[in-house]
């Protein structure tokens, strides 16, 4: 067996693992890279270590796009095996990937229109509406502890890995040569003790392990910290008579945050404002967590029984029109805005930015993790200048982090969940999806908690078992 680490490797972004054995290959994930607009640009288009076609199948931990976005990329090259993921992963990934690329399109449709005027070469979208529709034919659903037989010699089951609706830890089990190995893959793992989903749950014993490390040097605050802190930030909005702009990735986040607003407004623990959520996306996406219970924590489903809607309040407005979310600049009065991408590199959040980060009655309330290099990372370092559609604008708005709303687990969260494992049975655990300091960290403490073998890899690395 082989094991290639192509994205995700010393970053956070462009989840992709390639698994040789038994005369297969397969992908774990085969997420978008993000980051540097050119270097995205290029990796993005190509497959450098595979042939897509040469792909018998792939798997797939959840909807987010670092995780699912070039999978029509995939398809449009050549792939033509089965997707394996959660039914909710489908249906979230069926709403993302149509996001996405719409975003695409519209993305070049403005790039092309400066290279016509300057007579340059225009560019194509990575992959279309279309190329969406194609992919979408290769999913296939599988319920969490259910045991499937994906190829002679390779079965895989999932359980909830409580990042996002659907998300999954996913156990492999691959008899090669008469040879039995257990490889596990976390994807991105949740928090304990969230509200809306279950808490992760541990695969069976594995001997090795590919796991996230995002946070692998940080702790985040208790989520029990959450709405009062909140519940601060809007009191204080009222006070300066100003806006919360709140930019957030519209699966998982805008839910927990919609969840939260509703019960600070319901508690009275701080004033009734109006809440806009600005996402076609996130409108779509909450659709979905509708249909998908089972993915609910107990509290939540309780709450679903007595007929009650956490996704939807009084004075909550989601907006779905452009000319709707146009007339947002005009609002005077404190309000809040939940809008995407969490990382503030496309969609509208770009728009709510340019017109409220200069004035500082305004606050930007940043909830989730923005990777190195984008104009989400630049706000949370509070740079004092940045850049929105090329032009500078200075950062004046208030600017608040609440980590305590990540849905990743912290560097505690994930040596609890490792530690869970047998260690004498654990041969290596390689980690991904993290930037360099955070892994760095995170093996010193799996080391100090006795496991044999921390791998850090870089991009492209191959390890033979």
């Amino acid at each position: 067996m082989k094991i290639q680490f192509i994205g995700a490797a010393k970053t956070v972004t462009g989840s992709m693992h390639l698994i040789e054995c038994n005369d297969k290959k397969f992908l774990l994930d085969c997420g978008l890279y993000q980051g540097k607009r050119k270097e995205a640009f290029e990796l993005n288009r190509s497959f450098e270590h595979f042939d897509p076609s040469e792909i018998d199948f792939l798997i797939l931990s959840h909807a987010h796009i670092d995780h699912s976005g070039n999978i029509p990329t995939l398809v449009k090259h050549g792939f033509e095996g089965n997707i394996y993921c959660t039914f909710a992963t489908r249906d979230l990934a069926s709403v993302m990937l149509r996001d996405s690329a719409h975003i695409q399109e519209k993305d070049v449709e403005w790039v092309n229109k400066k290279r016509s005027k300057q007579k340059k070469n225009l560019f194509e979208p990575l992959y279309t509406l279309d190329d969406v529709r194609k992919a979408m034919k290769h999913f296939v659903g599988i319920n969490y502890h259910h045991v499937v037989e994906v190829a002679p010699g390779i079965r895989i089951s999932f359980v909830d890995a409580g990042h996002i609706l659907g998300s999954a830890v996913t156990h492999i089990k691959i008899n090669e040569n008469g040879n039995v190995y257990y490889l596990g893959f976390s994807g991105d793992l949740g928090r304990p003790n969230l509200p809306i989903l279950k808490d992760p749950e541990k695969i069976p014993d594995v001997d090795f392990l590919i796991c996230e490390s995002t946070y692998g040097a940080r702790v985040h605050e208790t989520p029990k910290n959450s709405e009062p802190k909140l519940a601060e930030v809007i009191k204080r909005a009222v006070q300066k008579k100003g806006k919360i702009i709140i930019p957030a990735f519209s699966v998982g986040r805008t839910q927990e945050l919609v969840f939260a607003l509703n019960n600070i407004f319901n508690d009275k623990v701080a004033p009734r404002i109006p809440v806009y959520v600005d996402s076609p996306l996130s409108v779509n996406a909450t659709e979905v967590f509708k249909v998908h219970p089972e993915c609910f924590d107990n509290d939540t489903a309780e709450y679903l029984i007595s007929n009650k809607d956490p996704f939807g309040f009084n004075q909550l407005i989601y907006i779905t029109d452009v000319e709707d979310s146009k007339a947002l600049n005009s609002l005077e009065e404190p309000h809040i805005i939940i809008s995407s991408s969490g990382m503030c590199e496309a969609g509208r959040i770009l728009h709510h930015l340019r017109n409220n980060i200069e004035d500082p009655k305004n606050i930007i309330l940043m909830v989730g993790y923005a990777a190195q290099h984008t104009l989400g990372r630049r706000i949370i370092e509070k740079d004092p200048i940045v850049k929105i559609f090329g032009e500078e604008h200075a950062l004046n708005a208030e600017v608040v982090v609440m980590e305590s709303f990540s849905a990743h687990a912290d560097a505690n969260e994930l040596v609890d969940y490792c530690n869970q494992f047998d260690k004498s049975r654990m041969q290596k655990i390689f980690l991904v999806h993290g930037e360099e300091d955070q892994q760095t960290e995170f093996r010193k403490k799996l080391l100090e908690k006795n496991f044999r073998s921390v791998e850090i890899p870089e991009p492209g690395d191959i390890f033979e078992i």
